[in-house]
């Protein structure tokens, strides 16, 4: 079984390079989250599944929740999602960091009810 270093590590940058600037902010939200490969991608459990992430050529997928994209689609507006789970980041722009902590604490908000 891969680690989560191993998964990023198989990326080139500026993918590898966005990759980590993913992992480092969720972590830095919570330290203490579990993290571990499931369906072949970074995810992460905090009081249940949290988010998970995933490398492409182009973008790095952020997977989510129905709730979070609707919560946030007016800030998501610029960004490709299925309105359903998934948003995607071009990986020749900068990550939207502050937007990625809003959503990982409102899922941490959903978990904790």
């Amino acid at each position: 079984m891969k680690t989560v270093d191993e998964y990023i590590n198989e990326f080139e940058s500026p993918a590898k390079d966005q990759l980590i600037i993913l992992r480092n902010v969720i972590k830095e939200i919570l330290p203490d989250v579990e993290e571990r490969l499931s369906w072949g991608v970074p995810t992460y459990y905090y009081h249940g599944y949290l988010i998970q992430f995933a490398g492409y050529k182009k973008h790095i997928g952020f997977y989510t929740t129905p709730s979070t994209i609707d919560n946030f689609k007016e800030e998501l507006k610029e960004y490709k999602t299925n309105n359903k789970n998934t948003i995607q980041f071009l990986i020749n722009k900068p990550l939207p960091t502050e937007l990625i902590k809003k959503m990982i604490l409102f899922r941490v908000e959903e978990n904790n009810c």
